[in-house]
């Protein structure tokens, strides 16, 4: 998994709907390291699936910076500050940055990663409600391929 070390706060991985009941924020815009942000990571598999489905949804702007941590199989995506506060999907997980970590960053922020999609000078990170639809798709994708077998 990637992990971002301590200036991202503590990894979660819930499977139920935070207790607010708050929605995630929508997506965040700005340039390199204006806006913290929250990662979302995912089983490569699945997440090249779902860059997949984002990238050829109608808002192809759904999707924004994806690192790619080849040891361990996962994909990050960068997501909203406070998306771990309502992140349910099964099977991934969300690390929080507290507001006061991880920002979009020019370089891959962990060793051994790289980018999938690397940030634009005024990319947004991907919009969480987006993602949730995509992984669940892609889920579905991943399974009925694995029945056809």
């Amino acid at each position: 998994m990637l992990h971002l070390g301590t200036e991202t706060g503590s990894r979660t991985t819930a499977t139920t709907p935070a207790a607010s009941g708050a929605p995630a924020p929508a997506a965040a815009t700005g340039r390199h390291g204006a806006e913290p942000c929250d990662l979302v990571t995912v089983p490569a598999r699945q997440g090249l699936e779902a860059v997949d489905i984002l990238r050829r949804g109608a808002d192809q702007e759904a999707v924004g910076p994806v690192l790619h941590d080849g040891a361990c199989d996962t994909l990050g995506f960068l997501v909203p500050p406070g998306t771990a506060e309502a992140w349910d999907v099964p099977g991934s997980a969300c690390t929080r940055t507290d507001g006061r970590g991880l920002r979009i960053p020019a370089e891959p922020p962990v060793t051994g990663s790289g980018w999938l999609l690397p940030p634009g000078d005024d990319a947004p990170v991907t919009d969480p409600a987006a993602l949730r639809a995509a992984l669940d798709q892609a889920a579905r994708l991943i399974e009925a391929a694995d029945n056809c077998r």
